[in-house]
């Protein structure tokens, strides 16, 4: 990774409230503040490691406003309201310059239906394939290998990765992006058993993804089996993530990696779940609820809930309960000692 930022560079990116001191140096790192050497950036996000700023060897540190210290020699602060708001925008300058998008237009091994609509500025990378009635908005970037089908609809300066595939009928909104094989609109896990056989019933809704939602390589998002699956605006969904027919997921929800949602779960608003938290299916979790990793939720959950473990129980109930389980053996031979007591 080869990228250099002179200090006014990073004034110019951060615009910092306050520029103490100054440095000769060309920013061409970044690190923490312990392992920085000079010529790296570096940020205080958590007052926690303020004791770590002056022994840091950066050459520019984004600190809070309220930071108390001095720069050292050839060291220079950018006091900013938010360290880490302040360091991701630097970033997302360095991503556009590692990896540029390419120019506008349609990669030759492409395959697009005439019947398609594509807007201004969309890049369509090599080897997609784009079916008839499809819609793509304007700006938006199709990388290489991602699948298309019929009348599916892409809103506008939306990002598809590598190898994605955005089945029939199914919507994106805006700025959205779909991380690398992510695949939305597959069939629900849908089956009748009649006369001991599974028979298959037909999925034939589709899936619904509101703006600015982000979802990480290799989720599945399944389409409804006669209505929409449907993601809220903003939600952020991690990789490996399981989603399944006709699920409910509200705005700015946030699903880390190995969530498995089973068919017509709701989540409201602002739920957050663990890695590898399982919803049974066929309930809803209220807004603004907390699942700790590896939960398992079998029934309906108020707004708020903060849950943990299987059963779920209150986060601080559950980890009164596990340390208990720590002392199992104990008690177990402390009851016998009694049990024996008693019938001596």
């Amino acid at each position: 990774m080869q990228f250099s930022f002179s200090i006014s560079e990073l004034v110019k990116i951060c615009a910092p409230i306050q520029v103490e001191s100054s440095t000769t140096d060309v920013v061409v790192g970044i690190a923490s503040l312990g392992k920085a050497k000079p010529g790296d950036l570096s940020f205080l996000a958590s007052m926690r490691y303020r004791n770590l700023v002056p022994g840091s060897l950066a050459s520019v540190i984004l600190v809070p406003v309220d930071y108390s210290g001095t720069p050292g020699p050839n060291q220079a602060y950018l006091r900013v309201e938010n360290p880490s708001l302040a360091l991701t925008l630097v970033c997302r300058r360095l991503e556009a310059q590692l990896w540029p998008r390419p120019p506008a237009g349609v990669h030759p091994s492409a395959v697009v239906d005439p019947a398609a609509t594509v807007h201004d500025g969309v890049t369509i990378g090599p080897l997609c394939v784009v079916e008839a009635g499809v819609s793509i908005g304007a700006g938006s970037w199709i990388e290489a290998g991602v699948f298309l089908g019929r009348r599916a609809t892409i809103g506008g300066s939306c990002r598809v990765g590598p190898g994605a595939r955005i089945l029939a009928e199914c919507v994106l909104g805006d700025r959205v992006i779909l991380h690398a094989g992510v695949v939305v609109g597959s069939d629900g896990f849908g089956y009748e058993t009649v006369s001991g056989k599974h028979e298959k019933i037909p999925q034939v809704g589709n899936v619904i993804i509101g703006d600015d939602v982000e979802i990480g390589a290799n989720t599945t998002v399944d389409r409804g089996r006669f209505s929409a699956t449907t993601i809220g605006t903003g939600t952020k969904i991690d990789n490996l993530v399981q989603i399944g027919h006709n699920c409910v997921i509200g705005r700015h929800c946030i699903l880390c990696s190995q969530v498995g949602l089973s068919g017509s779960t709701t989540l409201e608003d602002y739920v957050v779940a663990g890695g590898q938290v399982g919803f049974a299916g066929h309930l809803t979790v209220g807004k603004g609820s907390m699942l700790a990793g590896r939960a398992a939720i079998y029934s309906d959950e108020p707004a708020g809930s903060k849950l943990k473990g299987d059963p779920p129980l209150p986060i601080p109930q559950a980890q009164r309960v596990a340390a208990l389980m720590k002392r199992l053996p104990e008690i177990f031979q402390r009851m016998d000692a009694v049990e024996k007591k008693l019938l001596d």
